[in-house]
């Protein structure tokens, strides 16, 4: 019975360290049967036939390969994204720079925008969505950009999707041609990537790395990409820990000013924003 395989894949999921076996248990059920928790519950007697699915994604869970790879998808603000091995996970932090960008653009009808780094996409569908943006999506990964086109696609987003290195790509956008660049660059300390958790390991370390100080795509795309904003432009970053001080002196010190931070629900500074004067 349904009642019993979750009874089942919880415990297996709390012995083996999944720090919220309830809510990944029924995630995986959810995946398996289309049922959401409530339905899982009303429908607890009912034969349950797709044991072996659920035993092989249990035992993918439990060498820690991260469960949105498993399930195939993962919503970020509402928008189901497509994932997989290669693409950067959505992550709820994200929607912090978000907000900052929807903050800014809500008197600006009409506008265009590029989101550098885009990985699945979920920066670049929720503007075009939420805030009706024409969006230029530029990733560098020949294994994210499937994840990529296939988000625009699924989402009818106004989202183009350009294989490009954003350190060099810039040469093919005209100058004061943006309202808004966002961008969640790779940020971690290339020496700190090895010591986090076994699931980002799974994960992309081209999307993660940020160099050996952690600043080097902060460092380069404020001076590239200043010039492709209109005046008065925004450009905004999702931040790691304890990097807002210096981004901030970096956009600065390249003509940025109503610079901006926003806190994630942990209060760490994860996102900023600035304008070009």
């Amino acid at each position: 019975m349904l009642k019993d395989a979750y009874r089942v894949c919880r415990g297996k999921l709390e012995q083996g360290g999944i720090d919220d076996p309830d809510f990944e248990a029924r995630c995986m059920l959810e995946h398996l049967t289309g049922y959401n928790r409530a339905a899982q519950l009303a429908h607890g007697d009912e034969p349950f036939d797709r044991q072996q699915a659920l035993d092989e994604m249990v035992s993918r869970r439990l060498r820690h390969e991260p469960l949105q790879y498993i399930l195939g998808s993962w919503s970020f603000c509402g928008f189901p994204l497509s994932v997989g091995e290669g693409v950067l996970i959505p992550r709820d932090d994200t929607e912090v720079v978000l907000g900052l960008c929807l903050d800014y653009l809500k008197y600006l009808p009409a506008s265009v925008a590029a989101d550098l780094c885009s990985g699945s996409g979920a920066l670049a569908i929720a503007l075009s969505k939420i805030a009706q943006v024409r969006v230029t999506a530029v990733e560098l990964s020949k294994a994210a950009l499937p994840y990529l086109t296939r988000n625009v696609q699924d989402n009818v987003a106004d989202v183009t999707v350009m294989e490009g290195d954003v350190l060099r790509c810039h040469t093919q956008f005209e100058d004061e041609s943006l309202d808004l660049i966002v961008s969640n660059p790779p940020y971690i300390r290339s020496g700190d990537i090895a010591a986090l958790q076994d699931e980002v390991q799974f994960e992309p370390r081209m999307a993660l790395d940020g160099g050996e100080s952690g600043y080097d795509f902060y460092e380069a795309i404020i001076p590239l990409w200043k010039s492709k904003l209109k005046p008065g432009g925004a450009l905004a970053f999702e931040l790691g820990e304890d990097q807002a001080e210096t981004v901030g002196a970096l956009m600065r010190a390249q003509g940025f000013e109503n610079i901006r931070t926003a806190e994630d629900f942990g209060g760490v500074q994860r996102a900023i924003i600035g304008t070009l004067k």
